[in-house]
């Protein structure tokens, strides 16, 4: 598993390298050259996209205590991501500044303001992704907690469940020694009182029993 991230992260390391430097040609290009590197950048970046979440998804299958690396190597990506299509916006921006101050002579310098704007706006944007990246990637990890909470909870219900039948088991095996002991102590109580009984109706039929009694109980004693 961890093999095919590695894969698809080195391709995107490859692709990335790509387009840093073909973003930074645009602004020096003109007419179809430009139009054409546009287009080529633009698929570029469909393509990291796509690597990206081919990414993410090899993440979610690496086993939770191993997803920590890989997790923080993402949000590096997905930074890095940011970066290049800010960078790619930047550079059609400053494009345009540039063939219209050619067009406008003096009168481009006016463009000035509007491009600050435009730039302060484009850093706001770029913010905005970043904090819903952010909160994202929260969301993901919160959702990864989670799952390892319940595969816990599902561990220790599995062990509860065998303790308990553990417990039957030995509950029953109690109960079933408990009634063998009961057994055996009510034949010998009876068979104490089947000897006395013999031993009494020996004695009040044959005197001579009990004094030989005696005798063998002084015998045994001595």
């Amino acid at each position: 598993m961890s093999s095919d991230f590695e894969s698809y992260e080195q391709d995107f390391a490859v692709l990335t390298a790509d387009v840093t430097g073909r973003i930074a040609r645009v602004p020096k290009l003109l007419g179809d050259e430009k139009k054409q590197m546009v287009a080529s950048i633009e698929k570029q970046l469909e393509e990291a996209r796509e690597l990206l979440e081919q990414m993410e998804l090899e993440v979610r299958e690496i086993p939770p205590q191993s997803r920590g690396m890989y997790s923080s190597r993402m949000r590096s990506y997905k930074q890095e991501m940011g970066k290049l299509e800010a960078d790619f916006k930047r550079s059609r921006i400053a494009y345009s500044d540039e063939v219209r101050n050619e067009l406008l002579g003096d009168d481009g310098n006016s463009s000035e303001n509007q491009r600050a704007h435009l730039l302060d706006n484009t850093e706001r944007l770029e913010r905005s992704s970043q904090r819903l990246e952010a909160g994202y990637q929260i969301a993901v990890e919160t959702e990864q907690i989670g799952q390892e909470m319940l595969e816990n909870l599902s561990h220790d219900r599995e062990k509860i469940q065998r303790a308990r039948e553990r417990l039957r088991e030995t509950d029953a095996n109690l109960g079933k020694s408990s009634r063998i002991l009961t057994g055996m102590l009510r034949s010998l109580f009876e068979l104490v009182i089947s000897l006395d009984m013999c031993t009494f109706y020996l004695i009040k039929q044959h005197p001579s029993v009990s004094v030989m009694s005696k005798f063998l109980c002084c015998y045994s004693a001595s």
